[in-house]
């Protein structure tokens, strides 16, 4: 029991629960039908890779092989969904999927500041009203010198999880983390990316003649034949220019020693 809340308890898989959402407080149709799917982790992992319209080249196995792989460290994938990244990695979002070993809303996170080693945040932060507010409240949760790893999308289409509010260029992405040292930022979804995405839903758009539900099955249709395009950021990502049309940008960075 938190001393501060009073809500927290254990739900049937062992997860500590502070708070929660269920599929009552999805409102979007395309969202609906993406929460079916994350009943299957494995099969959902492989169809956002393989099919989604994101080439995502966000190296975090790396990330995890250099300041997680088997060090005595805590280590918290905030807004984890369906994700299982590693066994060394603790699971937090605000659906209690079978994975997650902490649901709570991250505005309001029920651990101590300065007792995190490593923070992950992978396209969690534009489905926040504030997400300004969130970066600052893992800037107090990460001991002096800790590590996050975020992902955060530029040009990409709407997509609620289940609300969608922002997106963040390059340098919106320095002065979001202006308080930390920056150790890298560079485009890990590509302007090929951009592009397909922008392109599926402008066709399901027009092809559908205003019936949300049409456009939706379009959509999905034209994923399933357009997906090998987003390939061509293989090359393209590493184009000087590629950041200006980019679909998103990951950032590795360190909080400021005391």
């Amino acid at each position: 029991m938190c001393n501060g809340c009073k809500q927290s308890y254990q739900d049937n898989n062992g997860a500590l629960v502070f708070n929660h959402m269920d599929k009552s407080d999805i409102a979007d149709g395309l969202d609906k039908i993406k929460f079916v799917f994350k009943k299957y982790p494995k099969l959902y992992d492989i169809l956002t890779k393989v099919v989604g319209p994101v080439y995502f080249d966000i190296q975090i196995n790396k990330f995890i092989r250099t300041y997680i792989k088997d060090r005595d460290i805590i280590a918290v994938n905030f807004g984890s969904g369906t994700n299982d990244l590693s066994s060394d990695i603790s699971n937090a979002d605000i659906f209690a999927y079978k994975n997650v070993d902490l649901v709570c809303d991250i505005s309001n996170i029920p651990i101590r500041d300065n007792t995190v080693d490593v923070i992950i945040n992978l396209g969690v932060l534009e489905h926040v009203p504030d997400p300004g507010m969130i970066v600052e409240e893992f800037n107090s949760l990460l001991k002096p010198g800790g590590k996050i790893y975020c992902y955060f999308p530029f040009i990409v289409g709407f997509h609620a999880s289940p609300h969608d509010y922002s997106r963040r260029t390059l340098e919106g992405m320095k002065e979001l983390f202006r308080d930390f040292e920056i150790d890298s930022l560079s485009i890990a979804g590509g302007p090929t990316s951009a592009m397909l995405w922008i392109i599926q839903e402008w066709v399901s758009m027009v092809l559908s003649f205003g019936s949300p539900k049409l456009q939706r099955i379009l959509y999905i249709l034209l994923m399933l034949v357009t997906f090998p395009v987003k390939f061509l950021d293989i090359l393209f990502k590493y184009y000087p220019t590629a950041k200006n049309i980019s679909s998103g940008f990951s950032l590795v960075a360190t909080k400021k020693e005391l």
